[in-house]
């Protein structure tokens, strides 16, 4: 493969990537977010696994800084660098996930990650929710509180993973399927 068709389909994965990170900007409901499809769009795509890391990483961290310094201000103090260090570590366990489960791509696949990632990331922001909360007594019970309280959220993060992955990979297989020579990795 000529280096042209490698940086062509390297840079639409990362266009990709990035517009799903750019969206974040646009009105939506809470939790209804691109994380599991960038997760799992770069582990399935990028030929170079730390890409599968370094470019979706980058594009969420960066749209991380523009809701947290000008959309969210009301909620922080100064200059906000670093959102949920807990969603960031959701977000490396989702890469590794599509690492394991989409080594080969179909849609019973895509599915199944979606709804693992969805339930991974409900499990573990929540977890970090209570961890040292004062809505929540840190006691099992308030554990489970916690997570019957974000019930609601889960369902948008459902829909939006699920949403999220049909975008990236339907979009990347229609313009592999347009371009078929341009975009087909060799093996």
């Amino acid at each position: 493969m000529t280096n042209s068709k490698i940086n062509l389909r390297f840079g639409l994965i990362a266009l990709l990537v990035l517009l799903a990170a750019i969206s974040r900007l646009l009105p939506h409901p809470p939790n209804f977010a691109p994380i599991a499809g960038m997760g799992l769009f770069g582990a399935a795509y990028f030929s170079k696994k730390y890409f599968a890391f370094l470019i979706p990483f980058a594009a969420y961290w960066i749209s991380d800084l523009l809701l947290d310094n000008i959309v969210y201000t009301q909620w922080y103090d100064g200059f906000q660098w670093f959102g949920d260090p807990l969603v960031y570590a959701s977000f490396a366990l989702i890469i590794v996930l599509g690492f394991v489960l989409l080594k080969k791509i179909s849609v019973g696949r895509l599915i199944g990650a979606g709804l693992i990632s969805s339930v991974l990331f409900f499990l573990t922001t929540n977890f970090g929710t209570w961890l040292g909360s004062t809505t929540y007594p840190q006691t099992f019970e308030g554990l489970i509180a916690c997570y019957v309280a974000g019930i609601p959220f889960f369902w948008n993060t459902l829909a939006g993973d699920l949403f999220y992955i049909t975008v990236l990979f339907g979009s990347f297989e229609l313009v592999k399927r347009q371009y078929p020579q341009i975009i087909q990795l060799s093996n």
